[in-house]
């Protein structure tokens, strides 16, 4: 009986080695928004991930790791936005410590599926005033009037 009960212990530390990686993955969706300001270009940088871009709003599948990820928007006429986008670590790697032991453990840590990022990041922009608007006072300057032509003093 005990062989019995201690050989399928043996089998779901084996099956739950890597936990995370087999259930959630190594690589995760996020939003990236900027609340009121449509078609902004930001870009995205850590370590792990390099440099990546996405037009707002939009989603971006980005490998997971335990950076937090650097988030930069711009668009024509606002302020630059910048913001985190941070690194947690995965629930289900108690799991791995439980079940999976060092060997899981190592497996996600190593293709970092023993962290996820937040779900999604809003990233603050706001208007630049008179940006884009025809200055005053700096227009064309106005044609003045032909003088005739002189005749040389005789």
């Amino acid at each position: 009986m005990h062989r019995g009960v201690a050989a399928l212990c043996g089998v779901i530390a084996i099956l739950l080695t890597g936990c995370s990686t087999i259930v959630k993955g190594t690589q995760q969706q996020v939003s990236v928004a900027t609340p009121g300001v449509q078609d902004a270009m930001c870009t995205l940088s850590s370590p792990a991930i390099g440099t990546r871009t996405v037009q707002t709003p939009g989603n971006i599948v980005l490998p997971k790791s335990k950076h937090d990820v650097a988030v930069n928007c711009a668009k024509q006429c606002y302020t630059n936005g910048v913001g985190v986008l941070a690194s947690e670590t995965e629930i289900m790697t108690a799991g791995n410590v439980l079940f999976g032991g060092v060997i899981g453990l190592g497996i996600d840590a190593a293709s970092g599926a023993m962290n996820k990022y937040q779900p999604g990041v809003e990233i603050a922009m706001s208007p630049i005033p008179n940006c884009g608007a025809p200055k005053k006072g700096r227009g064309v300057p106005m044609a003045s009037t032909p003088t005739p032509p002189q005749e040389p003093p005789s």
